[in-house]
C-alpha cells in the first residue's frame, strides 16, 4: 500500500512539473500566393498563436514556408511584408522562414539574374518537401 501511495505521489509530482513547464507546440504556415493580404494573415497567425500559447505557459515553434508566387514574401526588394518579417524575426526566437529553392531557381532564371532573398529566409531544396517534413515531425499545418 505504501509503495502504491508513493508511486501515486510521484506521478502527481511529475504531472504537475510537466504542466508547470508547459507544452511545446509546432506549427507550419504555408504561403503560396503573391497576395499581401495572405502574407499579412500568415504573419498575424504567427503573432496570435505565439501570444496565445505564451499566455497559458506553453511555447510554440513556428516555421513559415513559402513557394511558388508566395516566395515574393521573402524577395528583398519586392516583399510587401519585409518590415514585419524583419521586426518579428528580431522579436520572436520561436519563428523561422523557409524559402523554396526550386521556386528561387525558376524566378532567377526567368529574371535573368539571381533573385536576392531577405536574410531572414533560409533556402530549402523544396517548399513542398519542407512542409511534408514538418508534418512528419508533428507540426500542425496552417494555410491562411
Amino acid at each position: 500500500m505504501m509503495k502504491m501511495l508513493g508511486t501515486a505521489i510521484l506521478a502527481t509530482v511529475l504531472a504537475t512539473a510537466a504542466f508547470a513547464e508547459g507544452m511545446t507546440h509546432r506549427v507550419a504556415i504555408h504561403v503560396d500566393e503573391n497576395d499581401p493580404q495572405v502574407m499579412n494573415m500568415a504573419l498575424n497567425n504567427v503573432s496570435n498563436v505565439t501570444a496565445h500559447y505564451e499566455s497559458i505557459g506553453d511555447t510554440v515553434i513556428v516555421e513559415v514556408v513559402a513557394y511558388g508566387p508566395g516566395l515574393n514574401m521573402f524577395v528583398a526588394d519586392k516583399s510587401p511584408v519585409a518590415d514585419r518579417i524583419s521586426a518579428m524575426s528580431l522579436e520572436m526566437e520561436n519563428l523561422s522562414f523557409a524559402a523554396c529553392g526550386n521556386t528561387l531557381r525558376n524566378m532567377s532564371k526567368k529574371a535573368g539574374h539571381d533573385v536576392v532573398l531577405m536574410s531572414e529566409a533560409v533556402v530549402v531544396p523544396s517548399g513542398v518537401v519542407r512542409l511534408i517534413e514538418l508534418q512528419e515531425q508533428d507540426f500542425a499545418y496552417i494555410r491562411p
